[in-house]
């Protein structure tokens, strides 16, 4: 165990260098998510039947494949039909981007369904525009919903990047397995592997449910419990008691 340790702080350089791997794949995947959601999300939410039927078609074949394979064929597959040569990471961020895009236009649809009726009514009545609706009304209460989602997308897609390593990348994976073939200590090298990701997905998790907090804060859906609590102690001493009877006691 000492001396995966030993070899792991001498060549730490080349584990920070698998570490960016990591998350650019992990970042720049979710963005293309992120984008691919509300894309395919907004379309299985329009009215013409054949915009809803490209976005079902596109999100269920990407639902309905493995990632591992379409990893494998946009790196593999891809250059011998097109003559073009990817790199690791592209292939990576483009098939974890459509994979848990995917996934997410279902969040996206799912929360702007959720979007109680009235509010839709409210808009119309107000005599807005249907892109006004949705960024002035609908949007606004529908990402507070799509965020605890979201988080558990990104934490799945996170734990999805050692995958790189099947296809050659120089991620995280990569770097300790091939310091665990160096020294043969494996249980030192995926505890390493462990911790990193748990820190990584925990550092994660803390930054969206601070986001959740202030876009709930901004909706007027927070509550200061100390505000709260004063509130009612105040109405609770302001509350008239019981009257007494008019007219002393009995005759």
């Amino acid at each position: 165990m000492g001396d995966f340790f030993s070899y792991f702080s001498d060549h730490i350089s080349s584990a920070l260098s698998g570490l960016w791997v990591t998350v650019q794949a992990t970042l720049l995947g979710a963005l293309v998510a992120f984008v691919l959601s509300f894309v395919f999300g907004l379309m299985a939410n329009s009215k013409p039947v054949i915009v809803r039927g490209i976005s079902r078609v596109i999100v269920e074949f990407f639902r309905g494949t493995s990632l591992y394979v379409q990893l494998f064929w946009l790196y593999y597959a891809f250059p011998l039909i097109s003559g073009y040569e990817l790199t690791a990471l592209f292939c990576g961020v483009v098939a974890f981007g459509m994979n848990y895009g995917a996934y997410g236009s279902e969040v996206v649809r799912g929360a702007i369904n959720a979007v109680p009726k009235a509010q839709w009514e409210a808009a119309v009545a107000l005599n807005m525009t249907p892109f006004q609706r949705m960024r002035r009304v609908i949007m606004p209460q529908a990402l507070v919903q799509m965020i605890p989602p979201f988080t558990n997308l990104l934490i799945q897609l996170l734990k999805a990047t050692p995958l790189l390593w099947l296809i050659g990348a120089a991620d995280l994976t990569t770097v300790i397995q091939q310091m665990r073939d160096r020294t043969g200590a494996s249980t030192p090298a995926y505890l390493t592997l462990l911790v990193i990701y748990f820190v990584l997905a925990y550092a994660m998790t803390l930054i969206l449910n601070t986001v959740e907090r202030a876009a709930k804060k901004r909706l007027g859906q927070h509550t200061d419990t100390r505000s709260l609590l004063r509130t009612r102690s105040a109405q609770g001493a302001a509350a008239p008691g019981p009257k007494a009877p008019v007219g002393g006691g009995a005759a």
